[in-house]
């Protein structure tokens, strides 16, 4: 699942640095989360760092992107260049 930012936002500039991604960056009005490079943080942390630094909790899961953490996890991989340890 990637995740979105609502227009509820006060573009305190709190979540951009926070994503290892960079898929944060600033809309035309409020900052935006580009759901090609969002993956929740998986790989990173446990948790999304943007949300965890967000003084208006106005990033919630993206309904029109919804993924599994597996796809969250390949993501991180082809984004990264990191390759995954297969168990033998």
């Amino acid at each position: 699942m990637a995740l979105l930012i609502t227009d509820e936002c006060i573009n305190c500039d709190v979540c951009e640095p926070e994503c290892p991604n960079q898929a944060i960056y600033m809309g035309k009005e409020i900052y935006e989360i580009d759901p090609n490079k969002c993956t929740e943080c998986v790989g990173h942390f446990e948790e999304p760092q943007c949300v965890q630094v967000c003084p208006v909790a106005c990033i919630p899961v993206n309904p029109a992107h919804i993924e599994t953490r597996e796809t969250l996890w390949q993501k991180y991989y082809r984004l990264t260049g990191v390759i995954p340890i297969v168990a033998a």
